[in-house]
This record gives structure tokens, C-alpha cells and sequence, in this order.
């Protein structure tokens, strides 16, 4: 895979199914956030098989980073509209803040969009996700157990979201 545009060092890619690479992947949620929390929704995740895309960041041969969009839906009175869930995503402590995270947002965003997501729902920090688009305001009308200001939305085809109001539906694995 070539580098992307906005660090031309950097490889994203789909991650390999070997136990090898899904270890670093573990191994990588866990130093990034001191916990096995992240890694192990991933997990759970697999063996739900509701993952969407999953994407790694090298960097000089060297899994750095990660991102992971799953299944989700959002339930209306008439129906159950699909939904793409963003989320975990990490860095390793040592190559933070250098821009891989936003790599690895975008590009999934990117073939996200290009594979037929409409709707992506993130639970984070407002000022990092929204410079992706995400929006408290588009999810809005979205019920979920979250603080309103870092539940936020994406509409990845204009206007997915309009007249949409129902409850988030996450995988179980996420244990809500």
C-alpha cells in the first residue's frame, strides 16, 4: 500500500488476520491506554464477527497505530438503520501526537464512505472529532447513554441522518 498524503512515512492498512499482527493490535490498545479495557472489546468484537474494517498504521515496518469501525444500528419506531461505530482507536504512547490518529481516522472514514457506510457514531473528545465532521449536533435526535457533547455523529452521504430519531444500538461486546 503507498504512503498517505499527510505523512508520506506512514503505511495504512488493513490489518492481517495472522495471530501474530492481532497481538501487536492487543498489545498496542493495551500500552496506549494502560488498560486492557479497549483490547479486549476488540475481542469481543471478533467473536460477535461485527467489524467493519479494521486498520493499522506502520510505520518503518512497525504496527504504530489502530482503528476499528464495527456494526451498529440505530432503532426507529419503523426500522433498525445501519450505522458504523468508530471506535477503538489508538496510538503507542511514543508516536502520539505526530498525526498517525487523525491518518487512521481519515482513511477508514475514506473507505468507509467508499464502501456505502452512510453513518458513523464516535464517543470521544469534541475538538479532536470534529475536524473528522463528527457533530453532537447531527446526533442529536440519537438516544444514547452518553454525555450529548462527545456522542457525535458523521453523515458520510448527505443528509443519512435527516429525520432519523431513534435509540443506538451498540454490539454486545460493548456491554451497554
Amino acid at each position: 500500500m503507498v504512503p498517505i498524503s499527510t505523512r508520506d512515512d506512514l503505511i495504512v492498512r488493513d490489518e492481517k488476520p495472522d495471530a501474530g499482527e492481532l497481538s501487536k493490535i492487543h498489545s498496542l490498545h493495551v500500552a496506549a491506554f494502560g488498560h486492557n479495557n479497549e483490547a479486549d472489546l476488540i475481542d469481543g468484537l471478533r467473536a460477535e464477527g461485527v467489524i467493519i474494517r479494521s486498520l493499522v498504521a506502520e510505520l518503518q515496518g512497525s504496527v504504530v497505530g489502530h482503528v476499528l469501525f464495527s456494526r451498529m444500528m440505530i432503532d426507529t419506531t419503523e426500522n433498525s438503520i445501519p450505522a458504523a461505530a468508530l471506535a477503538p482507536i489508538s496510538v503507542l504512547p511514543k508516536y502520539q501526537c505526530q498525526r498517525i490518529g487523525e491518518c487512521l481516522v481519515r482513511r477508514g472514514l475514506d473507505i468507509s464512505r467508499d464502501s456505502g457506510e452512510r453513518i458513523v457514531i464516535v464517543l470521544g473528545h469534541p475538538d479532536y472529532y470534529s475536524r473528522f465532521g463528527f457533530s453532537s449536533q447531527k446526533a442529536q435526535f440519537l438516544e444514547s447513554p452518553f454525555p450529548p457533547e462527545a456522542f457525535m455523529a458523521l453523515e458520510l452521504s448527505h443528509g443519512a441522518l435527516s429525520g432519523i430519531r431513534g435509540k443506538v444500538r451498540y454490539p454486545a461486546a460493548f456491554g451497554l
